[in-house]
Order: C-alpha cells, then structure tokens, then sequence
C-alpha cells in the first residue's frame, strides 16, 4: 500500500493532504467533499488535478484544512493535492505543472496603511 504526503498553502489557509492507494473517496476536516464545499465552481477546482492526472479513481484523499475562507481553502487543498501526487507518482510533475497547480499563489491581503480607508483607498480630495 502506497501512501504520500503534501503541504498546500493559499492566502492564509493551510492544507494537510494524505493520500493513498483507493477506490476515489474524499474526506476534508471528517466530512464528505459535498458537504464541505457547496459551490459547483470550488469542487470543480478541487477536482481538477486528480482529473488532468486521471487518478480520480485509484487514490483516497484525506485532507485537513485550516484558516482563510472558503477560495483560500480550496486554494491550499489543491496545491496540496498535486504535491502529494508528485511525491506518489514522480511522473506526473510535467502534466501539474504545465496546468499551473504546483506553483504556489502567493498572493496576500495587502495591509491596511495609515491615513488611509483602506490598503491603498485615499480620502477623497477637496479643493476647499
């Protein structure tokens, strides 16, 4: 039985993917892939590698996931997902990231910055 392990990270959430040889089965924080995430869209996402990989019915994920919303959630499942499958099969690397999955997003919320509304939003300016 072949086992494998990935780290995925988005915005602030953080993802722990254990994977293993299977029939398909999805388990995120001891609940379903259904009932944790709601949007058609976000499944699809999380999906997608297992999908351009064509693993979708041989591997077993178990993952568990924290901080951030939902999009920075799934966000870190999948960059999880595709670092568990290049460490399960080496040979799958080209295909992830030819489709831009084992790249990490490291985009954040800028901070908010003195004097102004918001990051980067000014009062408006008055003449008089």
């Amino acid at each position: 039985m072949h086992k494998s392990y990935g780290t995925g990270r988005r915005k602030t959430s953080n993802a722990r993917v254990y994977l293993k040889e299977g029939t398909g089965e999805i388990i995120i924080n001891s609940k379903n892939l259904d009932e944790f995430v709601s949007s058609e869209t976000l499944k699809s996402f999380v999906l997608a590698p297992l999908e351009k990989t064509k693993m979708e019915k041989k591997v077993d994920l178990k993952i568990s996931v924290c901080g951030g919303g939902p999009s920075g959630q799934v966000g870190a499942i999948v960059h999880g997902v595709s670092r568990a499958l290049v460490k399960y099969q080496n040979d799958l690397l080209p295909i992830l990231r030819r489709e831009g999955f084992v790249t990490r997003d490291d985009r954040k919320v800028e901070r908010k910055k003195v004097g102004l509304r918001k990051a980067r939003k000014a009062t408006q300016y008055s003449k008089r």
